[in-house]
């Protein structure tokens, strides 16, 4: 079943892409010297730039570490079904208790939890700060009543869909989907106009650093409180890769440091060549991740 799927939503020439080109994989010659001893760990995200950042870090940490590291973009239904049935081993992308709190409903209780990852993330709406309004409430005409959302499955989309049934004032507006950088891109052009525009966002994200902007307050609390992220993996990990286990169980940062390395990559860098120079520069934050490891 899930292959069948997963041959749908990405084709045989994008999983070739997402193995060979996307992801870390290490050379493992001379792997029998190292913890990982060349055994393959797949770990599984959706390609927001939260997500990116974390999961090329944490694996170029398992790489470093001798494992053969495998990252796979996926859709995030998929990602976690992924994890469920074991054919990947690992996400650290779980936005929980809102975000994902339907794929968690469906497939938690098949996967371990391994806890935080990230705490205070966020999700809603959100504009420029030179837009004259400040809730979800008062809007009325802005941006043609129209917002701008990343990928139909994402759970801040379904939020923002839900926002038209909690709002009376919303009840003609919709929700545009698109992808994330088609996003980033649509706020981008109207920032530098000066126009109106509403769109799905969330925290941490590079833009907050790029432009002024603002949540709008959410007075039903349609898009829930502080979000964290969490890192799930796949039943019977702890047993099959014990040292690769304990780094992602100890796996954990501040929102500064993951925005570092997003900006890097938003600025054109390539993910595994920022994640290798943050895991460089942070040698002692790193080394939390890989403590009593033998």
């Amino acid at each position: 079943m899930f292959k069948t799927k997963w041959k749908k939503m990405l084709g045989a020439a994008a999983l070739s892409l997402a193995v060979f080109a996307a992801g870390c994989s290490s050379d493992t010659s001379g792997s029998e010297d190292t913890i990982g001893k060349g055994e393959r760990i797949e770990l599984a995200y959706v390609e927001w730039d939260t997500e990116i950042a974390s999961t090329h870090v944490v694996g170029k940490v398992l790489e470093d570490l001798g494992y053969d590291v495998r990252l796979r973009p996926l859709d995030n239904a998929v990602m976690w079904e992924a994890v469920a049935n074991g054919e990947a081993d690992a996400m650290v992308a779980a936005w929980l208790p809102a975000t994902h709190a339907a794929q968690f409903a469906e497939y938690g209780d098949k996967m371990v939890d391994l806890g935080a990852n990230l705490e205070g993330a966020k999700i809603g709406l959100v504009v420029p700060s030179y837009m004259d309004v400040d809730s979800i409430a008062d809007l009325s005409s802005e941006a043609n009543q129209s917002i701008t959302a990343i990928e139909p499955g994402a759970g801040v989309v379904q939020a923002a869909q839900q926002t038209l049934e909690d709002y009376s004032n919303l009840s003609d507006w919709r929700v545009q989907t698109s992808s994330s950088g088609a996003m980033v891109t649509a706020l981008s052009q109207a920032y530098e106009k000066e126009e109106d525009i509403i769109v799905t966002g969330w925290s941490p994200h590079w833009k907050f650093g790029a432009y002024d902007l603002k949540y709008l307050d959410d007075p039903e609390g349609t898009f829930g409180g502080e979000e964290v992220i969490k890192t799930m993996v796949r039943e019977g990990l702890e047993e099959d890769l014990e040292a690769a286990y304990k780094v992602l169980d100890n796996f954990f940062w501040e929102t500064e440091e993951m925005e570092k390395v997003m900006l890097e990559i938003q600025n054109g860098k390539d993910p595994s060549d920022a994640a290798a120079e943050w895991v460089e520069a942070n040698e002692d934050i790193v080394a939390e991740w890989t403590a009593g490891l033998e």
